[in-house]
C-alpha cells in the first residue's frame, strides 16, 4: 500500500492545448490537480563531464554505475567524482537514438560481479537490434570479462530510431526488458506481432532463454520471451517496491505519452491504439484510442512530457515516498506523480528551471535522487 496523502491540491500543471480532442477512459487519466513539495530540497550539479548518461544503477556500496551512450561505462561517487572508467563492451551502433543504453547488476553482485547492460548492436547488412549482454566486472573495477551476449531482438531493422530500453529484475532473479518499436512505419507494426519481438517487454533468464511460465509459451508462433506487446518506446521502467508490480512509461507520437502497469500477457495496443497523433497532425490509422483486449494506460500526457527514464522514490523525503518520478527530455523537467491504488492522484514538476532532457535517474543509498543529463550534468537532488 502507498502512504495516504493530500492530493490535488491544484489545477493542472499541463495548461497547453492539447494536440487533439480525445477523451480520456476514466477520469484521472490525465491532467490531474497538482500538488507542491513542503519538504525543502536542493537541486545541485555535482559532475559536469558524463560522456551522454543513459542508464544509472546504485551499487551495494553507495557509488553509482553509470553509462554512457557511446559505449562508456563509469563508477562514480555521490560527490560527483570519476572514480573509475570500465573498458570491455562489444561495439555498438552509436548514432540517433542508439547506443550503449541500460546498465544493471546481478542482484549476487556482492558474490559474481555480473554487470548487464543493453545496447543497439550493429550488423551493416541486416540492420541493428537492442542485444543485452553480461560481464564480469574485473577484481580492479576497470573493465568487463567473459562479455557474452544473452538476448538479441528480432527483427534486425537498417534504422537507428527507439531501441528502449531498461532492464529490471523480479524477485526470482530473472530480467524484464523493455524492447522499442524502432519507429518507422513498416516496422512498428510488428509490436503487435508475436513473432516479432519489437515493441515488447521481455521476461528472460540471466541467460536470456524465456522465463518459466511467462504468458505465450506453447502459444503458435509467438516468441516464448515475451511477456507484454504493443509498445512504442519504452524507456522508463521499474518495479514497486511496495507492491512488486511492473510499471512503465513510453514515447507516445505527438501526444501520448504513457504511464502503464504492466499485466503478463497485456496488449497495450501501440501502434493502433494510442491517445497520440503522427508527427504530421494525422490520426495514427484509425485513430482510435479505446479498444477491446487492449490495455488503458493508468495516465496519458498531451502534449508530450517526453519519459525518458522513471525509478520508484525511496529516500529520505517523507511526502515523496513510493512516489513516480519520471525524467523529461523535451519536456525538460522531472514529474512527480502520486499514486493511491495503482491511480494518479497528483502531478508535480521539479527541476523545471535547469533547462536539462532529464535521461537517467535512481534514489541512492544516501536518500537523494540522482540524475543525469544529455547535457553530460549529473545531478543530486537531496533534502535541505
Amino acid at each position: 500500500m502507498t502512504a495516504t496523502v493530500m492530493a490535488q491540491t491544484g489545477e493542472p500543471v499541463e495548461t497547453k492545448k492539447a494536440n487533439t480532442d480525445y477523451k480520456p477512459a476514466f477520469a484521472g487519466q490525465t491532467r490531474i490537480g497538482s500538488v507542491k513539495t513542503k519538504t525543502p530540497y536542493t537541486v545541485t550539479v555535482i559532475n559536469s563531464e558524463l560522456n551522454g548518461p543513459w542508464g544509472i544503477h546504485v551499487l551495494p556500496d553507495g557509488r553509482l554505475l553509470i553509462s554512457g551512450k557511446p559505449g562508456n561505462m563509469q563508477i562514480v561517487s555521490t560527490e560527483g567524482k570519476i572514480l573509475k572508467t570500465i573498458t570491455g563492451f562489444p561495439p555498438v551502433q552509436f548514432a540517433s537514438q542508439g547506443g550503449l543504453l541500460d546498465v544493471s547488476i546481478d542482484p549476487d553482485f556482492t558474490k559474481n560481479r555480473m554487470v548487464y547492460w543493453t545496447y543497439a548492436q550493429p550488423n551493416t547488412e541486416t540492420g541493428a537490434t537492442l542485444a543485452v549482454a553480461k560481464g564480469k566486472l574485473s577484481a580492479d573495477e576497470t573493465k568487463l570479462e567473459d562479455v557474452k551476449v544473452i538476448y538479441e531482438a528480432t527483427p534486425r531493422y537498417k534504422g537507428a530510431g527507439q531501441f528502449g530500453s531498461r532492464i529490471v529484475w523480479d524477485k526470482q532473479g530473472n530480467l524484464f526488458v523493455s524492447v522499442g518499436d524502432r519507429m518507422a512505419n513498416d516496422i512498428r507494426v510488428k509490436a503487435q506481432d508475436l513473432n516479432a519481438t519489437v515493441g515488447k517487454i521481455i521476461h528472460v533468464t540471466k541467460d536470456g532463454k524465456p522465463v518459466a511460465g511467462n504468458p505465450f509459451i506453447g502459444k503458435g508462433d509467438a516468441k516464448p520471451e515475451i511477456y507484454a506487446y504493443g509498445f512504442r518506446n519504452p524507456d522508463g521502467f521499474a518495479i514497486n517496491p511496495v507492491t512488486g508490480d511492473l510499471w512503465e512509461s513510453e514515447f507516445g507520437p505527438r501526444g501520448g505519452d504513457e504511464l502503464n502497469l504492466i499485466k503478463a500477457g497485456g496488449n497495450y495496443g501501440w501502434p493502433y491504439v494510442t491517445y497520440g497523433i503522427e508527427y504530421s497532425g494525422q490520426k495514427v490509422y484509425d485513430g482510435i484510442q479505446q479498444k477491446e483486449g487492449t490495455v488503458q494506460p493508468v495516465y496519458y500526457w498531451d502534449p508530450v512530457i517526453s519519459p525518458g527514464c522513471m525509478m520508484f522514490y525511496t529516500g529520505n523525503i517523507a511526502e515523496w515516498k513510493n512516489n513516480v518520478f519520471i525524467g523529461g527530455l523535451s519536456s525538460q523537467f522531472i514529474t512527480r506523480l502520486v499514486l493511491q491504488n495503482n491511480k494518479v492522484v497528483g502531478e508535480e514538476r521539479i527541476a523545471a528551471d535547469k533547462n536539462e532532457r532529464w535521461r537517467c535517474i535512481a534514489t541512492g543509498k544516501d536518500g537523494a535522487i540522482y540524475a543525469g543529463t544529455d547535457s553530460g550534468k549529473l545531478y543530486k537532488i537531496a533534502k535541505q
